[in-house]
């Protein structure tokens, strides 16, 4: 975070730093042209050098625009104010046409009136010249910042000097086509000259108002939903809308997934959608959403476990039939051991709706209600002749069993609720679960009757060691 917090910090140093040369830039060349404008009468210079006035104030507000900018996001501004750049932008646009519109006008005035009288001298030419070269410079520099801050403020900034870079070069032609016989070409020039600044401003108007009204960049929506369909967990793509504000661009995708995702997975899956977004824009701020949804490969013991999951009820020993197309499920159901009976038939009838409601109304569902002992409870060590006594039951009825041997690590503690057992024993590993869970409930049925006062028996299976 602190690596992003700094790379924001030069950045926005950067954009001011462009943004305050621009504004001395502007005077200088503002002040060159006046002053050869008026000595020399040419409209098309004067023009020129309102146009570098226009330039002055837009730089000025640019500076401002992108200190405003850089504030961090606050209560009354979620996505920070990266958009004081596109209003200054605009601001710049209108100043354009306003300019465009003076500089045709009287253009026009003075081919009608016949008003041709320029005086052109070397010492023009040299400001014109120098113009070109600070013009030349600014832009590069601007265009290079903007685009790696991806500020609108500082583009529309080096649109500026690139127009007025080409009205300096025409101005220049006009000089020339007057010491030719023809200084009514200076009016045409300034003609010309505003309606270069009028495509300029309609450029900027368009790219301005797309941020303002939140256009998505072209071709980016379609690129981001290629990528993230391609990440692994991601059933479909729902939704992606982008924002662009400033150099930032709040992007939110939301995705599908499968409804029986853990929520580890889930959260891997929503960050790999965000490192793919941050792959094709690096200054995308990612928000990330997960619908969930049934997906056709579900099985019915899925779903039965996400509805018992969703009700926060445990189950367990779930078994799925189908009985000439009807379904059949029957579980355990753990509950409080402290519940009334009757408040926990409620417990189960919802559960058991709820399956049908997700498989279907004429599903067969059945629940076996057994006590979950929901607080931890205060245990004693018991005394050695009732482990022995339980320890021999279970090395007993192990052998009558069969396929359990190696009894051990046998021990048994007594609660307020009966006695709890633990205890390992050994079966061979190539035996399936089933047939040593059947073997092991077996086992604990036959202790049970010899120890009545046992109210859990918890066995931990092991592999049985190879001969040596």
């Amino acid at each position: 975070m602190s690596g992003a917090h700094s790379h924001s910090h030069s950045h926005a140093e950067r954009k001011e730093q462009a943004a305050a040369w621009s504004i001395a830039a502007s005077a200088v060349i503002t002040v060159g042209k006046g002053v050869a404008g008026f000595a020399t009468g040419s409209l098309a210079l004067i023009s020129d050098a309102a146009h570098s006035v226009v330039d002055v104030a837009a730089t000025t507000l640019t500076y401002l625009a992108v200190r405003t900018a850089n504030k961090p996001a606050d209560d009354k501004h979620h996505y920070g104010h990266g958009k004081v750049e596109s209003l200054a932008a605009l601001f710049e646009t209108a100043l354009l046409f306003i300019l465009s519109g003076a500089v045709a006008y009287e253009g026009i005035r003075r081919l009608m009136a016949g008003e041709s009288d320029i005086h052109w001298s070397w010492a023009a030419i040299g400001v014109l010249l120098a113009s070109i070269v600070i013009d030349a410079i600014r832009w590069y520099q601007l265009t290079k910042v903007a685009r790696e801050t991806n500020s609108e403020a500082l583009a529309a900034d080096a649109l500026h000097f690139s127009s007025d870079l080409v009205n300096s070069v025409l101005v220049l032609a006009a000089f020339g086509a007057a010491a030719y016989g023809y200084p009514q070409a200076d009016s045409l020039v300034a003609i010309g000259v505003s309606l270069f600044i009028a495509l300029a401003g309609f450029r900027l108007a368009k790219q301005t108002i797309d941020s303002l009204l939140d256009t998505a960049p072209a071709g980016l929506t379609e690129e981001i939903r290629a990528l993230v369909t391609a990440v692994p967990g991601v059933a479909a793509v729902e939704a992606i809308k982008l924002r662009a504000a400033g150099p930032q661009l709040f992007t939110e995708v939301e995705i599908g997934v499968s409804r029986t995702l853990p929520l580890d997975r889930l959260s891997a899956i929503k960050e790999l959608v965000a490192a793919a977004v941050h792959d094709v824009r690096e200054e995308a701020v990612v928000t990330v959403t997960a619908t969930p949804l049934a997906l056709d490969d579900e099985t019915i013991l899925e779903r039965v476990l996400l509805i018992a999951a969703k009700r926060r009820v445990p189950v367990h020993h779930v078994t799925v039939q189908t009985l000439n197309g009807r379904i059949s499920v029957s579980l355990d159901l753990e509950v409080d051991g402290r519940m009334t009976l009757g408040s926990a038939h409620i417990v189960a009838s919802r559960l058991e709706t709820a399956i049908r409601e997700e498989l279907g109304a004429d599903t067969e569902v059945e629940t076996h209600i057994e006590p979950l002992v929901s607080s931890s409870l205060e245990g004693r060590d018991v005394d050695a002749e009732t482990v022995a006594q339980v320890a021999t039951s279970l090395a007993h009825h192990a052998k009558a069993v069969g396929i359990i041997s190696d009894v051990h690590s046998v021990r048994v503690r007594g609660t307020d609720h009966g006695l709890i057992v633990n205890y390992h024993c050994r079966v061979d590993p190539a035996l399936d679960v089933t047939q040593v869970h059947e073997k092991v409930d077996e086992l604990e049925h036959l202790v049970r009757s010899d120890v009545p006062a046992i109210t859990r028996i918890v066995s931990h299976t092991e592999p049985l060691r190879p001969a040596a």
